[in-house]
């Protein structure tokens, strides 16, 4: 009987995890860093405020959390799509379309916000590691076109792709697919189009 006990127990305790990362979400991609407080968790998952505080010892903590479980899938999906194309420029598309459709997934909407908000110096390693990650992929799809410093090449990839997300998020006149095309214009073409 006790193991049964200490199993449910630890269900419970992984499912009010859960709970409180998918409120973490939805108070980043809805109200910004601002709105992701104890409180706002606490009402959102109809805990005790101070039981949030069991699961999490501050903000930073619970972002740190939403890194390491939200990149990881984020990244796959763009390898994924990476993997299906044919060519190099098949794959730098596939890169730079994927992350631009990521845009209005709450789990991106979330990780923007974060990024945007004032993080301790653990956090943001943990960001910029995942977007390290995200950056080697496109590494080798340059390599293969010849570039000479692909690793920078693709920094100033990202660049493209981050300015282009943040043009999507703002709501700009443009729609979404003539940013996104205009983007993997500019990752394939440069400003020569």
């Amino acid at each position: 009987m006790p193991r049964i006990r200490a199993a449910s127990v630890a269900e419970h305790r992984t499912m009010q995890r859960r709970a409180l990362l998918d409120a973490a979400r939805a108070l980043l991609s809805e109200g910004g860093t601002e709105a992701l407080t104890f409180p706002a968790l606490a009402e959102r998952t109809g805990l005790a405020r101070s039981s949030v505080y069991e699961y999490f010892r501050s903000r930073a903590a619970v972002v740190e959390e939403l890194c390491a479980v939200d990149f990881p899938v984020w990244a796959a999906e763009v390898e994924a799509a990476m993997e299906t194309a044919g060519s190099a420029e098949g794959r730098i598309e596939a890169y730079v379309r994927s992350q631009l459709t990521l845009v209005g997934d709450r789990r991106h909407r979330a990780v923007a916000a974060i990024s945007a908000g004032e993080l301790d110096s653990g956090a943001r390693e943990k960001i910029r590691a995942a977007h390290g990650g995200l950056i080697a992929m496109v590494v080798a799809a340059l390599s293969d076109l010849g570039h000479d410093e692909p690793r920078l090449t693709a920094m100033l990839l990202q660049g493209v792709v981050d300015a282009a997300v943040r043009r999507i998020e703002l709501g700009a006149a443009e729609d979404p697919e003539r940013i996104t095309r205009a983007a993997i214009t500019m990752a394939l073409h440069g400003v020569t189009g």
